[in-house]
C-alpha cells in the first residue's frame, strides 16, 4: 500500500477524512471568500494556490491514517477499481461531506454568505462546466493513482504531485466553472449558504472524472514499462 491506501483503524480513518476535508474547504473556499472581504486581497492565484496548499498539507498530515482522499469522488473510484474496500464507501463519504459542511458553516459564522462561501456555480453553462469538471477530475485521478498505487513512482511525493495538480487546476480553471473535482468542497458551501445552481455537475462531472481517471491509468499500469527485463534502463 502507499500513502493514499493505508491500512486504517476505521474510527481514527473517519475523523481524519472530516478533518483533511474541512482543511480543505476552510482554506480553499475560504480564500474565495476572504478575497471577497478584502477587496481582492487574495487575488485569482492566491486562490488557486490556497486549494493546492490545502490538499497538499492534508496528505502530509492524514495520508498514513486514512489515505487523505477528501473527496469523494476519488473514494468512489478507488472503490470501482478494487483499491478500496467498498464497505467503508459510505462512512467516509459521510465523513467527508461532514467535514466540508464543517468548514462552511465556520465560514458563514465568521464571514457571513459572503461570496456564497465560496460556492461553485457555472461561470456560463452548465454543459460547459460540466466538461471542463469531468476533464480535470480525471487527470486528477489520474495523478493520484499514478502516485497511490504504482510500486514504480517516486515515494513520497503524493502530497507535492496531487497538490501541485489542484493548484493547477484550481488556478487556470477556477474562473470559470469553480474547479470542484470534489462533490464534498461544492456541497459544504452550498448547504450553508444556500447556493444550489447547478449543483449536479459539481457530482457528476467529478465522479465520472475521477473513475475515468482511475480506469485510465489501470490501463496504463497493465502495460509492460519501458525496458522491462533490462536492467540498464534503471541505471542513472
Amino acid at each position: 500500500m502507499r500513502e493514499l491506501l493505508p491500512r486504517f483503524d476505521n474510527g481514527r480513518a473517519y475523523v481524519a477524512e472530516a478533518l483533511g476535508t474541512f482543511l480543505l474547504v476552510f482554506a480553499g473556499p475560504g480564500a474565495v471568500v476572504i478575497d471577497e472581504v478584502s477587496g481582492g486581497g487574495v487575488g485569482s492565484l492566491g486562490i488557486g494556490l490556497s486549494f493546492g496548499l490545502a490538499v497538499m498539507a492534508a496528505v502530509f498530515a492524514t495520508g498514513h491514517i486514512s489515505g487523505a482522499h477528501i473527496n469523494p469522488a476519488v473514494t468512489i473510484a478507488f472503490a470501482l477499481v478494487g483499491r478500496f474496500p467498498r464497505a467503508q464507501l459510505l462512512p467516509y463519504i459521510v465523513a467527508q461531506l461532514a467535514g466540508a459542511a464543517g468548514a462552511a458553516l465556520v465560514l458563514r459564522w465568521l464571514f457571513g454568505r459572503v461570496a456564497g462561501l465560496g460556492s461553485t456555480v457555472p461561470g456560463d453553462t452548465a454543459v460547459q462546466a460540466l466538461g471542463l469538471e469531468l476533464v480535470i477530475t480525471t487527470f486528477l485521478m489520474f495523478v493520484i493513482m499514478a502516485v497511490a498505487t504504482d510500486a514504480r513512482a517516486v515515494r513520497g511525493t503524493a502530497a507535492i504531485a496531487i497538490g501541485g495538480y489542484v493548484g493547477l487546476a484550481a488556478t487556470f480553471s477556477g474562473p470559470i466553472a469553480g474547479a470542484s473535482m470534489n462533490p464534498a468542497r461544492s456541497f459544504g458551501p452550498a448547504l450553508l449558504s444556500g447556493t444550489w445552481t447547478e449543483h449536479w455537475v459539481y457530482w457528476v462531472g467529478p465522479i465520472a472524472g475521477a473513475i475515468l481517471g482511475a480506469l485510465l491509468y489501470q490501463l496504463v499500469r497493465a502495460a509492460s514499462p519501458p525496458g522491462a527485463g533490462d536492467e540498464s534502463h534503471n541505471e542513472g
